[in-house]
C-alpha cells in the first residue's frame, strides 16, 4: 500500500515539474513574441524627397530648426515635409531616415523598396494612383504664377493674361500640364527643380513658372525681386492636383495607421508648420 502511495506521489511531483517547465517555456515564447512586436514597431521609416522644393523640403548644412540628416550625405533636410515625416515616423514608432533623390526617381525607388514612402510635396493624381497608393491629404493649396516684380504680368487677374509669355514648371507634374490652358502661351521645356526655375526667372529666360501657393510665398520671401500672382480666374484643375499626400506602395499595411496619425494633426497645426517652414527656408533656395 505504501509502495502504491509512493508511486502516486512520484507521479504527482513529475506532473508538477513538467507543468512548471511548460510554464517556463511559454513565458520564454511570450517574451520572444513581445520582442517581435517591438521589432515590428521599430526599425526605419525611409522616405524619399528631392530636398530642393522649399518650403516643402530643402537642403541645409546643419540640423537647425529640426532638420534631419540625409542618408549617406553630410547635409540635412528641412521643411514642411520633413516636419510632417517626423510626426508620422514617431507615430509608427520608427526611426526617420531621409533619402535624397531626383523627382523622377521617387516612384521607382518606392516600387523597388529602396524607400518606404514618398513625402515630397507630391500630389495624389489619378495617373500616379495607377502605380502607387496615397494617404489622405496632408496639405491643400492652389496654383499661382511666380514672376519678377515690375514685369508687365504683375497686374494679371486671369491665366489668359499670360498669353504670349514664356512659362514653365517642373517636369512630370500637373503644374506643367495646366500651362496648356493658357491660350497663346510660349510653353517652355519643363525643368528639373524649382531652384532651377528661380534662377531662370531671375536671368530673364522665362517670364514665370506655375507653382503651388507655398512656393510662390517662399520664392518671394527668399528673393525680393520675385512676387506671385494668385488668380481670380485660375487654372481648371482637380483638387488632387493641388493637394499633397504621402505616397505608398500598393496595399501598404501602414496606410491606415498613417491616416490616423495625419488625422491627429489639426489644420491649425498644419498651417503653423507651413508658416514656420516658409520663414525658415534658406535664402539661397
Amino acid at each position: 500500500m505504501k509502495r502504491k502511495w509512493l508511486l502516486v506521489m512520484i507521479s504527482i511531483m513529475t506532473a508538477i515539474v513538467l507543468a512548471a517547465c511548460g510554464t517556463s517555456d511559454k513565458k520564454e515564447g511570450g517574451s520572444s513574441d513581445a520582442g517581435t512586436d517591438k521589432e515590428e514597431g521599430g526599425g526605419e521609416f525611409r522616405i524619399g524627397m528631392e530636398a530642393g522644393y522649399p518650403p516643402f523640403n530643402w537642403t541645409q548644412q546643419d540640423d537647425a530648426n529640426g532638420a534631419v540628416k540625409i542618408a549617406d550625405n553630410a547635409e540635412y533636410a528641412g521643411g514642411y515635409d520633413v516636419q510632417m515625416a517626423k510626426k508620422i515616423a514617431e507615430g509608427l514608432g520608427k526611426e526617420l531616415v531621409i533619402v535624397k533623390m531626383e523627382w523622377d526617381g521617387l516612384v521607382p525607388a518606392l516600387q523597388s523598396n529602396k524607400i518606404d514612402a514618398i513625402i515630397a510635396g507630391m500630389s495624389p493624381t489619378e495617373e500616379r494612383k495607377k502605380t502607387i497608393d496615397f494617404t489622405e491629404n496632408y496639405y491643400t493649396s492652389d496654383f499661382v504664377m511666380v514672376i519678377k516684380k515690375g514685369s508687365k504680368y504683375e497686374g494679371a487677374k486671369s491665366i489668359q493674361d499670360f498669353s504670349g509669355a514664356k512659362i514653365t514648371s517642373q517636369l512630370n507634374t500637373s503644374n506643367y500640364t495646366v500651362i496648356d490652358q493658357i491660350k497663346g502661351v510660349e510653353k517652355q521645356t519643363a525643368m528639373e527643380s524649382f531652384p532651377a526655375m528661380r534662377v531662370a526667372l531671375e536671368a530673364g529666360k522665362i517670364d514665370g513658372y506655375v507653382a503651388e501657393r507655398p512656393e510662390g510665398i517662399s520664392a518671394s520671401a527668399a528673393n525680393d525681386k520675385f512676387t506671385y500672382v494668385a488668380f481670380e480666374e485660375g487654372f481648371d484643375t482637380d483638387l488632387s492636383n493641388t493637394s499633397i499626400a504621402v505616397g505608398l506602395r500598393k496595399d501598404d499595411a501602414n496606410r491606415e495607421k498613417i491616416n490616423e496619425i495625419l488625422k491627429g494633426i489639426s489644420e491649425d497645426d498644419r498651417q503653423a508648420i507651413m508658416e514656420e517652414a516658409i520663414s525658415q527656408q534658406p535664402a539661397a533656395q
